[in-house]
Formats: structure tokens, C-alpha cells, sequence
């Protein structure tokens, strides 16, 4: 039963409000006693022109309190208190009867939504920055599909732009052929860094990268051949750091797919009036909106960023009416999309307002700072490596017989490395320590993996027990408070899409499991001498698993059996 909408449904009928405006500002208060939902009635009494603790009072006594337990106001709130029996039964069975669409939905059907991420630079390494939108990206992916949406996932791959005419000049000038053959990405990057470093000493070096990236665009053989070996070599590289991390995209349309729509595209915003000449670049001015103008195309006839972005998003329309076009980029990037998308408004499109950018922080590793212009990098291979070796480590500790100790390490290790980057609210900043992230206590991915492999393990001792539940049975508050933990599960996947927010379902499976290794601590399971009591129980520890590990999985983390 969705509590949230039947009360909203009944609080409707007597008043003036909606009910998605009603079910918005259900709460959940902060103490058990207090009930299991809250209305607060301040926002009738402007209309119904009465104090918020009158209006409370008054739909106690008139509600429809039929499957409550009872309904009391406090206040200026009305508080809920679900039937504990009736919650018990039907939550359980539902996550046993749908297991591994538990929690799933279908209110996003016939809906196209596009999931920009990950979209490294060609030739540059793949490091510990870019896991941030490759992360968020996937869970957002997962999180949206797992609702019924058609999600498209497309890695707008950095493809195109000057740094191409950097790396034609350093090819031509530095490359170890060998080396290139043995580790494209790091040789690319030791070329790219020297560049700049020679540039430094002699600054023509730059114009004649420009000169060979205009010449990119206007598709003379020799550069393009170059782009092309670049391109193959960093996918192959990219490629096996997708498939360790399980991420998947559907299209691979980077920013070279649209170089041939430019000219249609600067075309159009001719005949609507809208470039401007400004020191010989072509722009559309935005100080009307108190925004620097959106620049479309150089001095020198070359695009930018913001020109494709706009192509892009045409495309992308066109080709697949889409209901959101969501960005995951950092969000230093945020004036960048603001320009793109009142651009597109002016150009009459109506659709600029589904057009979103997620945003996120920055990621800080022992006081470093990323930048591959002077090589200072944290590849991410490496850090999985590490990760996985840690997890390693703790397992030959904690239980060295354990089958499959290097699978189950890379599944720990890499998924607590996803955990940290899903964890908080994604526009904070990631600091990275070992501490905190390969560690089987508090709020971290492995504590969550192991209170599902410690599910697993009870199930697997109950193997051949059998009797009928009596959910009515469950009265502790530990127990009641696990089960409507449970009962939330849709709702907080709904609450992430609505806030864009992979780690709201990040904290509600620590809530999760935080609960269930309360609930196990404190009562007996497997030697509850009450067969009806017991087999709720049992019951209660899978339905937990099933939502740890439906949870995990729309982050992009496996579970593991045992630890």
C-alpha cells in the first residue's frame, strides 16, 4: 500500500489542495512515536483562514481513518501511525513475490530520457575525476530505467577541438611508436605534456596546433588519419575500464558526430537574428540574462564547445523526443549550460526547459589537484587496482578459506570505490581516503555488501525450514521500523529522480542495513523457538537482502554472497 498517496487522497477531499501538491508535503517525522507520516496543515490556513493547530484538530476528527492504526495532531501537524500487522504482510510479500524488480515501477513508460556521462577527452588518461560522471551517470541511468523510462546513454566523447591539433604536432614531433603501441594512453599523455612544456619555450608551437586543427575540420587526409589512430587507441583503453566498472552506453557520439550539422546549425541562427559579430567571432548575445555571450564560432572559423552542444542538442531532439536531456558534468561547467540552453530557448525551442545539467563536485586525493596538462594525474586503473588489493588483503585477514577470494575482492573493492563517489550529495566534494572507503564499519559500500552477504548466510542455514508466517508477530520497534524502511524503497528512488540524486538511495541502503544489523543483533533467529515468528523473520531478512541488493545494483555495485 502507498500510505503516501491515500493519504493525500483523503486529506483532497477536504481541502482545496492537490494531491501531488499533498504528497509533497507529507514528512516523515524524526521519532517513531510521533507517528509514521506527517501532514503539516500551515499551508491551509492562509485559505482555510484558521490557526494551523485548528485545522489539524479538525481533519482528525473527519478523515477517513480506515487502515491506520490511529491519527492524532500535534500541533499544527497530523501525524499517521500505519497498521503494524497489515504494513508488516504486505511489504514482505511484495519484495519476495517481485524480488529483483522490487521497487521498480512503471510510471516513466513511453518516456525517452537522454543520460550524457562519463564523455572522457580522447587521448587523455581516464582518472579518478571522471569517474564522478561516469558514477552518477550510470546510477542515474539505472535509477530512471529502473522506473520505465527508455533511457538512452550516450559517452559525448571529447573527440574534436584544438587539443587534436596539439597532439597532430606532438605525434609528429615526439611520439615513441613502440611505446604508443604499448600503452597509447600514457605515451599520448607524455606527449601532450612535453608539448606544452616545449610551447612554453617557443609559443608558435600553439598557432601551428591551430592551424593543424582548423585543417582537422576542413578534413585534409593526413590530420585526419592522425585523429582517427588517436581516437581507436583511447577507446580500447576506455573500453576495458567500462567493462571492469559494468557500465554500458548506447551511443558513442561524441562532439567529431557533429561537425557536419555546424554549418545548418550557424544557418539557422543567421535567419533568427540571433549572432552577433564580436571581435571577428560569431556570438549570440546574452546580457539580457546577465550572461556572457554564447561564442559559436572563433575568429579563425573554428567551433567550441558551446557550438556542438547546441547541434547536439537539436539532434538529439529529432532524433529522439526526448522527455529530459540530462548533462552530468561538473559543475564549474554550470554557466556553460545556462548559456547553451537560452540559446536554444531563443532559437524558439521550446524543449530548452528539458534540458538539465547535473552537476558535481570535485574529487581531492591526498592534496592533490588533477590536471593532465602537466601530467599530475591519479590514473584510475590504478586506484581500482589498489582497492581491489585492499579488499584482498582484508579478506585473507577476516576469513582466509573463503572461495573466490579475488572475485569477491574486485566486486568489494570496486564497488566500495563507487560507494565513496555515490555517497554524499554529488555537487560536494569527494575527499579520497583509504580509511574511509575500504572499511567493513559505518557508511561505506563493503558494510553495506557485508550485511547482505550476512542476510545471505542466514537464509542459506534456514535451507529446508518451512512454516507459515505471522507477520502480526513482528511488534518490536526494530522490527516494525525495518519493514517500513523497506516499504520506502520506490519512494526514495522516486525522491532521486525527482532531486537528480544518486545518494539519496546511497543513505537510504545505509539506513537499510543499519537497521536489519540492529534487528540481528538483537533478536534471535534461527533459534526463535516460535516457528510462526521465526519464519517472519526469516522472511524479513530476505525481503532485506532483496532491497539491498536492488538498491546496490542502481548504483552500479554487485553484491556477493559471502565474505
Amino acid at each position: 500500500m502507498d500510505y503516501k498517496k491515500v493519504i493525500a487522497e483523503r486529506i483532497k477531499e477536504m481541502t482545496n489542495l492537490e494531491t501531488e501538491t499533498i504528497e509533497k508535503l507529507i514528512e516523515q517525522p524524526p521519532q517513531p512515536d510521533m507517528g509514521d507520516y506527517a501532514f503539516p496543515c500551515f499551508q491551509l490556513a492562509k485559505t482555510m483562514r484558521k490557526a494551523p493547530n485548528i485545522i489539524a484538530q479538525e481533519l482528525k476528527t473527519t478523515i477517513n481513518s480506515n487502515g491506520f492504526e490511529k491519527i492524532e495532531n500535534v500541533g499544527g501537524y497530523l501525524n499517521f501511525f500505519v497498521g503494524k500487522a497489515t504494513l508488516n504482510e504486505v511489504t514482505i510479500k511484495k519484495a519476495l513475490e517481485e524480488k529483483d524488480k522490487f521497487g521498480y515501477s512503471d510510471i516513466g513508460n513511453g518516456k525517452n530520457v537522454i543520460v550524457e556521462f562519463s564523455s572522457p577527452n580522447i587521448a587523455k588518461p581516464f582518472h579518478v575525476g571522471h569517474l564522478c560522471s561516469t558514477a552518477i551517470g550510470n546510477s542515474l541511468y539505472k535509477i530512471l530505467s529502473s522506473q520505465g523510462y527508455n533511457c538512452i546513454g550516450i559517452n559525448h566523447l571529447g573527440d574534436w577541438g584544438t587539443q587534436f591539433g596539439k597532439l597532430i604536432v606532438a605525434i609528429e614531433k615526439w611520439v615513441d611508436e613502440e611505446a604508443l603501441e604499448r600503452d597509447a594512453i600514457k605515451e599520448l599523455l607524455r606527449i601532450y605534456v612535453k608539448f606544452h612544456d616545449e610551447a612554453e619555450k617557443d609559443p608558435t608551437l600553439e598557432e601551428c596546433a591551430r592551424q593543424r586543427f582548423k585543417m582537422l575540420e576542413d578534413g585534409c587526409e593526413k590530420e585526419r588519419i592522425l585523429w582517427q589512430k588517436i581516437k581507436d587507441l583511447s577507446l580500447k583503453e576506455f573500453n576495458k575500464l567500462y567493462e571492469r566498472l559494468n557500465v554500458k552506453f548506447d551511443s558513442y557520439a561524441g562532439e567529431s558526430f557533429y561537425n557536419d550539422k555546424i554549418d545548418s546549425l550557424v544557418e539557422e541562427l543567421k535567419q533568427k537574428n540571433l549572432l552577433t559579430e564580436s571581435k571577428g567571432a560569431l556570438v549570440v548575445d546574452l546580457s539580457d540574462f546577465n550572461m556572457p555571450p554564447c561564442i559559436v564560432m572563433k575568429s579563425d572559423g573554428a567551433t567550441i564547445y558551446a557550438t556542438r552542444d547546441l547541434a547536439a542538442a537539436i539532434y538529439r531532439h529529432n532524433t529522439y523526443n526526448f522527455h529530459k536531456n540530462i548533462y552530468v558534468v561538473g559543475t564549474p561547467q554550470a554557466l556553460h549550460f545556462k548559456q547553451v540552453f537560452k540559446t536554444l530557448e531563443l532559437m524558439g525551442y521550446q524543449w530548452a526547459d528539458d534540458c538539465v545539467h547535473v552537476g558535481f563536485g570535485l574529487v581531492k586525493f591526498e592534496d592533490k589537484k588533477l590536471s593532465t596538462r602537466k601530467g599530475d594525474v591519479v590514473f584510475l586503473d590504478e586506484l581500482l587496482d589498489e582497492a581491489v588489493s585492499r579488499s584482498l588483503k582484508l579478506i585473507e585477514e577476516k576469513n582466509p578459506n573463503l572461495e573466490n577470494k579475488e572475485l569477491v575482492a574486485e566486486k568489494i573493492g570496486i564497488g566500495a570505490v563507487l560507494f565513496t563517489y555515490l555517497k554524499n550529495n554529488r555537487e560536494r566534494d569527494i575527499i579520497f581516503s583509504w580509511d574511509d572507503i575500504i572499511n567493513f564499519d559505518g557508511e561505506t559500500g563493503p558494510y553495506v555488501q557485508y550485511s547482505y552477504a550476512r542476510g545471505r548466510s542466514i537464509l542459506r542455514k534456514a535451507e529446508g525450514f518451512n512454516s507459515k508466517a505471522d507477520y502480526s508477530k513482528l511488534k518490536s520497534k526494530d522490527e516494525f521500523e525495518l519493514v517500513k524502511l523497506i516499504s520506502q524503497f520506490n519512494e526514495n528512488i522516486l525522491f532521486a529522480i525527482e532531486k537528480y540524486e544518486p545518494s539519496i538511495v546511497t543513505r537510504y541502503i545505509v539506513d537499510v542495513a543499519k537497521a536489519f544489523n540492529k534487528f540481528y543483533n538483537q533478536y534471535p533467529i534461527m533459534s526463535c523457538d516460535d516457528d510462526t515468528l521465526k519464519a517472519a523473520r526469516l522472511n524479513l531478512v530476505e525481503a532485506t537482502t532483496v532491497t539491498i541488493k536492488n538498491a546496490l545494483s542502481l548504483l552500479g555495485i554487485e553484491v556477493v554472497e559471502k565474505m
